[in-house]
């Protein structure tokens, strides 16, 4: 049957702040800021943006406050020809914003958040036919509305997506409901405590409902069991990284899009997911450096990247705050 969608997704939703600093000053310091940039976040909201940019046809469900903020991720969603019929807007009310740093001395970053006062979706805001309109559901989270999207999901022969970023109980219960389980090295480290191999917890969970477990593990790659049982390793790309925010946001994004490839190996999709995340990585912020299919199919054929749209989207995000 012909979907409406390729891809729903649904998460909170924020704006990101992003400055690079050379390193972390002492406290009553100060240090200059190198470079900024405003972009949208969280992780299905990029994961989203990263599914249409490939080539998804995508829809998102959320509530945004009807603040510049808000305004300005809804018209970025449109601008990357999301539909945004389905997010709610919450009159008088605030939306989400990150202010993120990043340190060129350790290579990490630090988030300050403030949660807004814009309420959170629940399971009435949207409808079984809703999310049966889709091909695959993308997730992140155990909330009463994603529980009951992904059983809405299930019930409607719906792939669901789950980015399983952090470890908590709920995730045991909600996995039975799960098509593509993709976790972090964080939930790993915490779900897992440092017993087993990565084969063998990978097919414990695939046991518990899943068709795919993958583990992201930053610049080391992607493991994981697929479809057919087999257990892989892929490596990462080797890039000069700027800033790591939203690596795995733009990773789930990519697997959605390209599960959606049915001549694709679940290997040949996981490496696909790190060329996109690779690239992500060498320009600042979330979005700004998502790339085409085009451009990451290219990287993974030569090793080079196309800068040429990518570092015109910089310069767009660079130039709101401004």
């Amino acid at each position: 049957m012909e979907k409406k969608y390729d891809v729903i997704g649904m998460s909170l939703s924020c704006v990101d702040i992003l400055n690079r600093i050379s390193a972390m000053p002492p406290v009553n310091t100060g240090a200059p800021i190198l470079q900024y940039s405003t972009q949208g976040g969280g992780k299905v909201a990029s994961g989203i943006v990263a599914s249409a940019r490939l080539g998804a046809k995508c829809a998102f469900i959320t509530v945004l406050g009807d603040c510049p903020n808000g305004k300005f991720m809804l018209q970025d969603f449109k601008d990357h020809g999301i539909d945004t019929s389905h997010i709610i807007i919450d009159e008088g009310k605030e939306s989400a914003i990150s202010v993120v740093l990043s340190d060129d001395a350790t290579h990490s970053r630090t988030i300050f958040h403030y949660p807004g006062t814009a309420r959170k979706y629940t399971p009435a805001d949207f409808s079984k036919e809703l999310i049966a309109s889709a091909r695959i559901l993308h997730i992140s989270d155990c909330s009463d509305a994603s529980f009951q999207a992904a059983k809405w999901a299930k019930e409607s022969g719906v792939k669901v997506l789950i980015d399983a970023d952090k470890y908590t109980p709920e995730l045991d219960e909600m996995i039975h409901y799960i098509d593509y389980f993709i976790a972090s090295e964080f939930y790993y480290e915490s779900k897992f405590q440092g017993q087993g191999s990565y084969e063998e917890n990978a097919r414990k969970l695939k046991a518990e409902g899943p068709e795919v477990v993958l583990f992201t593990l930053g610049e080391k790659g992607v493991v994981g069991v697929d479809e057919t049982d087999s257990y892989f390793e892929v490596e990462g790309f080797s890039v000069e990284a700027v800033d790591t925010t939203g690596a795995g946001d733009v990773y789930h994004g990519a697997y959605a899009y390209a599960a959606l490839q049915e001549d694709w190996t679940t290997p040949q999709r996981a490496r696909f997911c790190n060329a996109v995340s690779a690239i992500k990585c060498t320009r600042m912020g979330g979005r700004a450096a998502i790339p085409t299919r085009e451009v990451a199919l290219r990287f993974i054929e030569t090793g080079e990247i196309d800068y040429s749209e990518i570092d015109q989207r910089v310069e767009r995000y660079r130039r709101i705050g401004v």
